[in-house]
Order: structure tokens, then C-alpha cells, then sequence
């Protein structure tokens, strides 16, 4: 099937390939391996400099610029990276534009070989105006796309500002700065990571510091260690299955073979189950002295905060490592000593004596919010967060003293830079290195390193915090160094990226293309709704806020305060103390819900609509899990002048949409401006929709190899299309549906609540201006029934190539219908209702008797469908309906 989508308000706008289908089984086994584990940092290490939520994989942009941006009707040059010689699988560019023809729903993949050659398109301008990240405008850049972005965040716009000045960046220059930084601190900073090796007698290198939270027995004043359960680290290497472990009797580090079992201290002997400690589900302590249970927050506001003890460390020993040990010896666990104790707290001293250093830590409080006072507005709400009772009030709160001492010696060599450039991403390795280098985040048990700050896009401070190496070590993670040499490699990517590309279930990586990544691009700091650009972007490619999902200005607050000690007097948008609510996003704490964002998408999407070219396209991706949450958009939408045209699923298990469960799910969005509505009934448009679902899911399951739920998602897009042509033209019982309760309806027939049959045809029949044949089987496609069945039924006859319904006066069905009625077998339709309704009333003879036998709210309505269809009221009169044809509108 072809899916040449009718004109919506530009009569002679061509449909572009990522409206008529799109490589959903190729690009995502791209992106499911590019998103896997660590694998981004290879695939494009450029997207990986700084965190930024939500970020999406790069191979679903660049698949969607090139079936964006790429049309029959554009100028481009295709060549190989690297080499740059001819394409052999295209000789001319004719080639290449009939390939783009031949693309549909069926066939996506004629131009599929291109997404690893350097596609270059001319006189095309992107716009993406929720940018975050910048993989977006990055991706669009690499097409030779004039490309602009917006954000209102100066975090985001800060992150990829750098992003995209990279190409421009010199890779050496970056180096020697760095080095002159490893020079003036690392020694410095290093010494304070020390620790005795426990296999001879030198010093070795601390990777993460173990601390537990402890307060004293609200009952017996007894000091009570924090603790979950006992475990340290999972066993590696020659110790691999098994478990180190805290014993509480004694403090040291056991290796056990199973941490939930019942097992003896290799130490004292004292014989415990490591999994059970001494703090449970809810937030409560039960005191191990006088088994007093209580709240940890609770006791934490009546003690006025709490104390945290170091308790064990994880090393790495290079000297061990030089001499041969094993690897379970030179990089373990083991229990921290008086040294280590008065190493925290020489560092500690140095810190408040330092007072140089204070001017390089954020002095602002944490502002309230959803994520970090919850409390004080209406806490009950889900996303809801409280650091306040955990004692955290000041941003430097968030840090222990070792933390600041040495984040603070490397940002003030980084203020030391004259290159206000190479300053800025060496300041973007540093506040990029805090993700693991606060005392926020915990130790993971299970891969044996830092966890990240914001694994629940929330603020949790951990019973157990980890404190990682700022500096950083051959080992480990999240640090300093390591977040410079990424940097270091994302400047180096930009100046010549590659790309990777799976054949035959291997990974291949393409050679260096010639175009640099952040060419023609402009980042702007600033709103949406600002943007006065008119009828000036061909496409705009972006991924707009999802209803309550994160809340981007509380959480960046976080990077915020330390890029400001630098950036306040360079850029206005670092002036404030904090980041500005004003995002388009639920927030509870601005008392902000679901008609204050659907209100401002809407204007947003208002803006985008008037920056387009009239024959512009709109594609976004979206997520959200609810019929309610794609009902806001899809109103949203609609509102501001768009029609959908296609939606495709993206990297997701979307099964249960075809089973009737919520499901959270990723989809592209593809839409069009439109100027024209066509009014419609909800029972025309329920048999449109129906029967557009039906013809997707045979032609996808016929052609295509796709799961349940990427045939589900790829259905729901050609409903919404169905729909947005008629968006606040939809009648139901003579009342406007909105697309939310569209959407719900839309749901229920692709999980199959709907069969269209003969009567569903007929209606359609009758609504056609002299229908032929032909029309008759285009209808009963995506149907339950045949044009036998409706013959078989007297609805149709033919005279010779003319088609003739057979409605209530026809001989044929009316001998047709009343045998049945005379029969009284119960299997008469609605339709043969009616129409056996109508001969009578037509006749003058009564129909009381039959209405009193018949009278449903499924007969009324399909009478009122007959008259509107036909223009003819008798339908109405007949069985006494309260309406009009006027009552439903010029059609």
C-alpha cells in the first residue's frame, strides 16, 4: 500500500519518504546497541561530554534526518566517507531520487544504504526548539543542514554550545591545557587518596571511600550504623561468585559465599546474614542494642543532623599490579584504618583553612521545589522528593569535605586559562565528573563501582554514600580525568565523525567523513515561545517535554551552580542563582498540571507552526504511557494547525499495546501544517480508522517483520492521521469529541474492540457520490466482510458495469428483509431494522409495534448516520428521533 497521504492545506506538497514508511527493524538494531551499556561513548562520544536526560540515540536522529530531509525534489551529493570516490550502488543522482519514490509503508528501505555515506543536502534549514542535548541539531549539522537550536535551560544550552563548537576546537591546544591542570593538582589532590596496601608495606591508591550515615537510638542513645545489609562488593576475578562483606561485630572485610545466607567472620567469627541490616523498607531503623524501630528522618530533625563514619575502601594497588599479584590482590576491599580516618581529616582541615578556595563552590541554597521540598507543597503526588530532612539545605551540603577541597583546587586552575574556549570544556569535564563525585550517590554492589547521581532523575541521598576518586586512577569511574578524556575524544569525533551501521548481525564503523560535526549551527538560551521567525524552516526535528516526566530546571540546578562560579560574568543566562522555571513541564510546586502543559505545548507547538514553511514537517519523538498523556498532545497538536502523518515505534518492548495494558512506550511523531478540517461523524470516522488499522496491520504483518507492538504503534500513527484531518470536526450524539476521548477510542480498536462489517460498508457506500465497483472493494478492505457477503444481503446489485445499492425501496432487499423479519430467526441487522422500518412508514402503515420491539440506542443512531448520509430526515421522523439534519452541521 502506498501511503500517499491527502493534501491537508498545501495542495501541491509532495509527501516525504518519512511520511510513506521508515527502517524501523534497521534503525533500531542500530540504536539498541548504541544505547547498550557503555556503547554510546563509541558510537558518538560527542553526545557524551556532559549529562543531559532523555538524551536519544543518535542513530534514531540521523535516521530521521535522512528520511526527513531527503527528498525527490532536493539538491544533494552523495559520497563514501573516507575514500569519497563514486558510489557503486548509485551511479546517478536519478537513481538515488527514484529510490525515494519507490519508498512505502511496505518498502522503506530503498534508500537505507545511504544512512553510511555523506549525504549532503542543500539549502535546508532545521530547527529544534526543546534541543537539550543537542543530538538533534548535531545529527542535522552532519547533513549540511543550516541548523538552530533552542533551550531555555542554560545548562543544555551550555552543554551544546560545546557540543557544537568542538569541530572548531583545537584537540592539541585542549591537551596542553589539561596537562598544565595535571601538573598544578593532580600530586596534590592524589595524596589525599591514600591508603596502606594490605598485601605489603607501601602505600597504594584509593578508588571509592565506603561511608555509612549513623545517629544516635532515639531510645538507648546507643550510636546505630545505617546499614541495609552488610554487603561491601561483589567478588571478581579469582573471587568471582562470591561476596565481600561488612561484619558489624567486629568492622572488617569478609569474603563470603553468599551474602543472603547465614555465614561466620573470617575475622572474629561471629556468625551473621549479611542481607539483613538494621534499616527496612520505609525508612525506618531498628536500633541493634535495645531494638528500638523509628524513623531516620524523624530522628535525624531531633538530633539536628547525623554523622557519617568511614568504613571501608576499595583500592588499587599499581606496585602489586607491577610485581605480579593476582588481580583479586592488587584491586580489592578492605576495612578502613586510623590512617585513612586522619587522611579525611588533614583534608578536612586544609578545607576550611583555605579560605582561597571557598570563592570555587557554589554558595547558593537549594531552592525549594518538587524535587527537594516536596513536603512543603502537596507531597502525595507521584515524581515527589525531600532532601530538606536529610539535613541538605546548601548545594556544598551535597559534598563532603575532601570533595570540595579537591573539585575546588582543579576549577580554579580552570579559571586560570586565558582561553576562554579551552576554559570552557575543561569546566565542562569538571562539573561533568560530579555525577559521581558527590556524597549523594551510593556504591553499586552488583558491577562494583560509583553509582550515578541521577539514576532516578530525582534527589536520594543514600543511607551508604560512595565517595569516588576526584582525581581518578587507572580504575574507577566518573572521574575528573576520565570526564577529560572523553571530552578530549568528542573534540577529536567532531572534527571527523564515523558511524557505525550493523550488516549481517555485525557491527561495522565507517570511515571518517569529510563534514565535521556542528557546522551552520546557532544555539540560542531561551524559550520556545520566543522564537519570531516566520515561515522560515523546512523542518523541524526535535523531542519535546513529556508531561510530568523530569523536571530538567530543579535537577540541573545541580551542574548549574558550579558552571556558574565561571559563567556569570561571560553569559547572561548565568546570572540568576538558579535555572528558570518557566519550562514547559507538570510541576506540582508551581502548582503546574496537566491543563497548564497541555496550554503551554500548545503555544509552543503554535511557535513551531509559524516558523515552518508552509510545506514544512514537524517530526518529533515522545514518550508516554497512558492514552491520556498522547490525547494532551495529540490536542495539542491539532490546536496549533498540524495533521499527523505517520508515528513509528523506537527502541522499545511495546507488546502490551495489542493486549490491553498501559504501556510505556517511545514513538516518532511525524505531522504537517494544514489549514482545512473536514466536520465528520464519530461513526464515519470510527469505520475510517478502523478500516486504516485493519490494512496496516495485513499489509505490515504481510510484508515487514516487526513485533506485535511495532505493528501497534505504526497503526496508532495512521488512526491519529485519520483523525487529525477532522481534529474539533468530530461529532458524537451531536457533541464534539475532543482527541483525548478520540485517542481512547483509537486505542480500543487496535486492540481489536471494533470489526467493521456489511452495514459499515454500506454506510460508506451511500456516503460516495455514484459509487462504482472498485469502491465497493476498497471499502471492504480491512473489514469482516466481502462484496458477496453484501450481495448476498440484496445491499448491491449490478446493471451491467453500474452499481446499485439496494436500499429500502429496492424489490430485492425489501423481499430480503422481510423474509427475515416473517422468519423471526433474531438475526436481523440494524440496517434490516431500518430499512423494513422505512418500506412501512412509507407505506403509512404503523411501526409502533416494531419500535417497541426494537427500540435501541444503536438503531436510533444508525438512523441518524442513514439521514445524514443520504440528506434525507424521514430516517429520523420515522422512529421519532428529537433532531434535525441541521443539528449536525454543513457538511
Amino acid at each position: 500500500m502506498s501511503q500517499e497521504h491527502k493534501d491537508s492545506g498545501a495542495d501541491s506538497r509532495r509527501t516525504l519518504p518519512i511520511e510513506r514508511g521508515f527502517p524501523i527493524e534497521r534503525v533500531n538494531e542500530i540504536a539498541s546497541k548504541e544505547t547498550t551499556g557503555g556503547a554510546r561513548e563509541y558510537y558518538r562520544p560527542i553526545y557524551c561530554m556532559h549529562k543531559w536526560w532523555a538524551r536519544r540515540a543518535g542513530s534514531i536522529f540521523r535516521a530521521i534526518c535522512l528520511y526527513t530531509l531527503l527528498d525527490e525534489d532536493t539538491e544533494f551529493e552523495v559520497r563514501n566517507p573516507g575514500a569519497n570516490g563514486n558510489l557503486d550502488m548509485f551511479t546517478e543522482s536519478d537513481d538515488i531520487r527514484e529510490s525515494i519514490r519507490e519508498i512505502d509503508l511496505s518498502n522503506p528501505e530503498t534508500i537505507w544504504d545511504l544512512y553510511s555515506k555523506d549525504v549532503q543536502v542543500s539549502d535546508k534549514k532545521v530547527l529544534d526548539p526543546f534541543m537539550g542535548g543537542g543530538t538533534s541539531i548535531g545529527e542535522a549539522s552532519r547533513f549540511g543542514a543550516e541548523s538552530t537550536g533552542y533551550d531555555i535551560n542554560p545548562v543544555a544550552w551550555f552543554i551544546t554550545k560545546k557540543e557544537m563548537e568542538a569541530h572548531e576546537t583545537d584537540p592539541e591546544e585542549l591537551e596542553e591545557a589539561f596537562q598544565g591542570i595535571k601538573d598544578a593538582v593532580e600530586d596534590d589532590i592524589k595524596q589525599h587518596y591514600k591508603t596502606s596496601c594490605p598485601n605489603g608495606d607501601h602505600e597504594t591508591d584509593v578508588m571509592y571511600y565506603l561511608w555509612v550515615k549513623e545517629i544516635d537510638c532515639v531510645s538507648c542513645d546507643e550510636t546505630v550504623p545505617l546499614f541495609e545489609d552488610y554487603r561491601v562488593g561483589k567478588g571478581r576475578y579469582e573471587n568471582k561468585g562470591k561476596y565481600n562483606v561488612y561484619c558489624p561485630e567486629c568492622e572488617s572485610i569478609t569474603l563470603v559465599d553468599d551474602w543472603q545466607s547465614e555465614c561466620a567472620c573470617d575475622n572474629c567469627s561471629h556468625e551473621f546474614v549479611p542481607k539483613e541490616g538494621n534499616v527496612t523498607r520505609g525508612g525506618n531503623y531498628t536500633c541493634p542494642h535495645c531494638g528500638q524501630k523509628y524513623g531516620i528522618t524523624d530522628a535525624i530533625q531531633e538530633q539536628d543532623g547525623y554523622d557519617q563514619r568511614l568504613y571501608a575502601l576499595e583500592y588499587y594497588c599499581s606496585e602489586c599490579d607491577e610485581n605480579g599479584e593476582s588481580r583479586g590482590v592488587y584491586k580489592s576491599y578492605k576495612q578502613a584504618d586510623s590512617e585513612d580516618i586522619r587522611k579525611f581529616a588533614k583534608a578536612k582541615k586544609e578545607w576550611r583553612t583555605r579560605t582561597d578556595l571557598h570563592e570555587y563552590v557554589p554558595d547558593e541554597s537549594i531552592p525549594a521545589g518538587w524535587k527537594t521540598s516536596a513536603s512543603e507543597f502537596d507531597g502525595s503526588a507521584p515524581g515527589a522528593g525531600d532532601i530538606y530532612p536529610h539535613d541538605i539545605e546548601d548545594w556544598t551540603d551535597m559534598y563532603n569535605e575532601r570533595q570540595l577541597l579537591s573539585l575546588s583546587k582543579i576549577l580554579k586552575e580552570i579559571d586560570r586559562i586565558e582561553d576562554q574556549n579551552i576554559k570552557e570544556y575543561l569546566l565542562l569535564a569538571l562539573t561533568g565528573c560530579l555525577n559521581r563525585n558527590t556524597m549523594m550517590i551510593g556504591y553499586d554492589y552488583g558491577w562494583n563501582g560509583a553509582q550515578a547521581m541521577f539514576k532516578s532523575n530525582s534527589f536520594d541521598p543514600p543511607q551508604r554514600p560512595a565517595e569516588n576518586n576526584v582525581w581518578g586512577l587507572k580504575h574507577g569511574t566518573g572521574t575528573f580525568h576520565r570526564k577529560y578524556e572523553l571530552i578530549k575524544k568528542s573534540v577529536e569525533y567532531a572534527h571527523a565523525p564515523t558511524d557505525r551501521y550493523v550488516e549481517d548481525g555485525e557491527t561495522i564503523e565507517t570511515p571518517e567523513f569529510d563534514k565535521p560535526l556542528g557546522e551552520d549551527t546557532t544555539v540560542v538560551c531561551d524559550d520556545v515561545r520566543n522564537i519570531n521567525e516566520e515561515n522560515e524552516y523546512d523542518a523541524v526535528i526535535t523531542d519535546p517535554p513529556y508531561y510530568d516526566n523530569i523536571l530538567y530546571s530543579e535537577l540541573s540546578d545541580f551542574f548549574y551552580v558550579w558552571q556558574r562560579i565561571l559563567l556569570q560574568d561571560e553569559y547572561d543566562c548565568f546570572s540568576p542563582e538558579m535555572t528558570p522555571r518557566s519550562e514547559i513541564v507538570a510541576n506540582p510546586a508551581q502548582d503546574k498540571g496537566v491543563e497548564e502543559f497541555e496550554m503551554e505545548l500548545r503555544e509552543a507547538f503554535d511557535v513551531v507552526h509559524s516558523a515552518l514553511k508552509e510545506d514544512g514537517i514537524l517530526t518529533f519523538t515522545y514518550h508516554h504511557s497512558d492514552s491520556e498523556s498522547w490525547g494532551e498532545l495529540l490536542e495539542a497538536l491539532c490546536d496549533s494547525g498540524f495533521v499527523v502523518t505517520a508515528t513509528y515505534p523506537v527502541t522499545a518492548d511495546l507488546n502490551k499495546l495489542t493486549k490491553g495494558e498501559a504501556v510505556s512506550f517511545d514513538i516518532i511523531v511525524v505531522a504537517r501544517p494544514t489549514t482545512d478540517r473536514e466536520p465528520i461523524s464519530w461513526n464515519a470516522l470510527r469505520r475510517n480508522i478502523a478500516r486504516t488499522a485493519q490494512i496496516t496491520r495485513e499489509q505490515l504483518e504481510t510484508d515487514r517483520d516487526l513485533s506485535e507492538g511495532d505493528i501497534g504503534v505504526v497503526e496508532m500513527g495512521e488512526c491519529f492521521s485519520e483523525y487529525s484531518k477532522h481534529h474539533g470536526e468530530v461529532r458524537k450524539e451531536r457533541k464534539i469529541m475532543s482527541a483525548k476521548e478520540v485517542v481512547d477510542e483509537i486505542y480500543g480498536i487496535i486492540q481489536g474492540e471494533t470489526d467493521l462489517g456489511e452495514v459499515d460498508v454500506f454506510l460508506d457506500l451511500i456516503s460516495e457520490r455514484d459509487p462504482t465497483y472498485n469502491d465497493l472493494n476498497k471499502l471492504c478492505r480491512g473489514t469482516n466482510t466481502t462484496p458477496d457477503g453484501l450481495k448476498d444481503m440484496r445491499l448491491f446489485s449490478m446493471d451491467d458495469n453500474d452499481l446499485i445499492l439496494g436500499s429500502w425501496n429496492d424489490e430485492k432487499r425489501q423481499a430480503y428483509v422481510q423474509n427475515k423479519v416473517q422468519e423471526g430467526n433474531g438475526d436481523l441487522t440494524n440496517l434490516d431494522k431500518a430499512h423494513f422500518l422505512r418500506y412501512h412508514y412509507e407505506q403509512g402503515k404503523s411501526v409502533s409495534k416494531y419500535l417497541e420491539k426494537w427500540d435501541s440506542d444503536e438503531l436510533t443512531g444508525l438512523c441518524e448516520e442513514l439521514a445524514e448520509a443520504t440528506g434525507d430526515e424521514t430516517y429520523l421522523k420515522m422512529v421519532g428521533a428529537d433532531t434535525s439534519l441541521s443539528e449536525f452541521g454543513d457538511e
